[in-house]
């Protein structure tokens, strides 16, 4: 018994039991999330914009993380962040107006990304390089998972016993906030290998991290915020319609994500991302032109699938960074990701409004230059080689 609970009491379990608990309840604020705006509170693309524009101001703040570091420890803030995101689905029912939305959408983002900016340091600093890959593979496979129970019971409560949308943020949004509660008191406090600093840190040798970053804060918002407003809007699918599409994507992402973990720890971060970028640059255009709410599903399913190769960036920066540096930088990096996320929903929501097309041609010049940036990063990147150009100088 007692070899039993030193096995379960690791690091590692704390994060697999994190990265289930978020997207169980997360996942249901989202899948709902177009169809409550346009039924309840009348949304346009322009409350959807300002929305979404709220919703990453506290990603974009991620930075004051480092703060919060000097008066509690990372494990404690990801737990206390979590259970701040459980609260803010919890009363999103209770508030169907576009005020009310944009007062629980801040607070629920408040949670959601101190949270991934914490757990994200988390798991660069307890997870060892080699394993990494994979273990973020894990990670996503886990998420995936309870996205599946998200997805599947929000079809099944709505579908079939037409439950409200109150009822529905409310009752996982307590699940939620009681198994965070069980974590808590179930886990000790772990270590960190290193110490980290407690001050912002930006510096020149990680701007390639830092591009890469930006781009795919901004590539991601076009898919959050627009692809899914696509279906609804323009396809007309209901909220068990989103729900059976989400449920598809996850499937394959809890079927496959440890093994994509694994295949980007072979072939290496240039050529994953480069694939990637050059998958999105298609998929876009696509989502331009499409007008069949069929072949739109398709498109939606493999740009999300595409998403899991963003692992790479992570493992990326965990190869080039000094051990120190991480728990900082973690949240100068969501920040980043987060500058043209706090401003593209609003602008692009108008833009909505003239041509919904070009907000996808716009995503794939976003992805244009992504790729243009993933050519700079090593084939073995490391303290010391963050690019190409830096490596060719030092064997010079």
């Amino acid at each position: 018994m007692k070899g039993f609970i030193q096995r379960y009491h690791q690091p590692q379990n704390l994060l697999l039991a994190m990265a289930f608990i978020m997207p169980l309840v997360f996942s249901v604020w989202m899948v709902l999330l177009n169809n409550f705006v346009v039924e309840k509170a009348a949304f346009t693309g322009k409350e959807i914009g300002i929305l979404q524009s709220l919703r990453e101001v506290p990603g974009f703040l991620a930075f004051t993380a480092v703060y919060l570091l000097l008066f509690i420890k990372e494990q404690k803030l990801a737990l206390l962040s979590l259970g701040v995101t459980a609260v803010g689905v919890a009363i999103t029912g209770f508030f169907p107006s576009a005020l009310g939305l944009y007062i629980t959408t801040v607070i629920m983002s408040v949670g959601f990304h101190y949270f991934e900016t914490v757990n994200q340091s988390l798991t660069l600093q307890w997870v060892d390089k080699d394993n990494t890959p994979h273990f973020m593979g894990k990670l996503l496979s886990a998420k995936s998972a309870a996205s599946l129970v998200a997805f599947s019971s929000v079809w099944l409560l709505m579908k079939y016993f037409t439950w409200s949308y109150q009822a529905t943020y409310a009752l996982f949004g307590i699940v939620a906030l009681l198994m965070t509660i069980l974590l808590a008191m179930s886990f000790q406090q772990f270590s960190a290998p290193t110490e980290q600093s407690k001050k912002l840190i930006l510096k020149k040798k990680y701007w390639l991290f830092y591009a890469l970053t930006f781009f795919s804060g901004a590539r991601r918002q076009i898919f959050v915020v627009f692809a899914g407003f696509l279906m609804v809007e323009k396809f007309g699918y209901s909220v068990a319609d989103i729900s059976a599409l989400f449920l598809i994507n996850y499937v394959f992402n809890w079927l496959f994500a440890p093994s994509i973990g694994k295949i980007i720890g072979k072939v290496g971060e240039r050529k994953t991302l480069l694939f990637e970028y050059v998958g999105l640059i298609l998929l876009f255009i696509s989502y331009g032109l499409v007008e069949t709410g069929y072949l739109a599903a398709v498109l939606y399913v493999v740009d999300h699938l595409l998403f899991a190769l963003a692992i790479a960036i992570k493992t990326y920066f965990q190869k080039i960074a000094e051990p120190q540096d991480i728990a900082a930088s973690a949240g100068v990096s969501f920040s980043i990701n987060h500058i043209a996320a706090v401003v593209i929903p609003a602008l692009l929501g108008i833009v909505w409004l003239t041509n919904p097309s070009w907000v996808f041609f716009v995503g794939a010049g976003f992805a244009a230059c992504s790729l243009t940036l993933s050519l700079l990063i090593p084939d073995k990147p490391n303290q010391g080689v963050e690019w190409r150009f830096k490596h060719r100088q030092k064997e010079a």
